[in-house]
């Protein structure tokens, strides 16, 4: 069994590069803080200033289990860590056990220096409701199309209709449940956001 201190060390830095062309963002958790390196760009985040870290499920074309953790610094910055890295053009590599530890051992090391900071989780509130007031004007127009289907007799843009609605379900379905809104606590963090 490791002890606390083995699991911090062992997620104390993590890199990934969030576009093809550009440098790899480069992150280490010291004692100080964590420092960052973007671009030409670097700076050190002592854990007490770190105001906020949001997380979520953040899925994209080339990547479809794609993790993300905004961490906000008291003076209005904000940093975007992402779980996955441009390999070649055409790939995009996870990177999710490094990710996992290093958010992990943030986490840690914010409480241990005794962090105030906002945890949330999901998409802000009125992001998530638009999404589900959506989903809602969809799903009444798709059972419209089904039943106008049924009652003309057309059982093959019936079937059509259902498969493209369980497909749908299935797709967007895990990344609406993942992201629905939430706090958590330093010790609790969100086992649907973390990969």
């Amino acid at each position: 069994m490791r002890d606390s201190g083995a699991e911090m060390a062992a997620g104390a830095s993590y890199a990934y590069k969030a576009s093809l062309i550009g440098s790899a963002h480069r992150f280490e958790l010291t004692e100080e803080g964590m420092s960052w390196h973007i671009g030409g760009r670097s700076g050190l985040w002592r854990y007490g200033e770190i105001s906020a870290i949001r997380l979520s499920f953040r899925p994209v074309s080339m990547q479809q289990h794609r993790f993300r953790a905004d961490v906000s610094h008291a003076s209005g910055g904000r940093i975007a860590i992402l779980s996955t890295s441009w390999q070649t053009a055409a790939l995009m590599a996870p990177q999710d056990n490094g990710f996992r530890n290093f958010i992990v051992a943030l986490h840690a090391r914010m409480a241990q220096a005794g962090s105030r900071a906002e945890l949330t989780a999901g998409l802000g509130h009125r992001t998530y409701a638009t999404i589900l007031a959506f989903l809602a004007l969809l799903a009444v127009a798709m059972t419209g199309l089904l039943v106008r289907a049924l009652a003309i007799g057309e059982f093959a843009g019936a079937l059509f209709i259902i498969g493209f609605a369980a497909l749908f379900a299935w797709q967007i379905g895990g990344f609406v449940r993942r992201n629905q809104p939430r706090s958590y606590s330093f010790d609790r963090l969100p086992r649907a956001l973390l990969p």
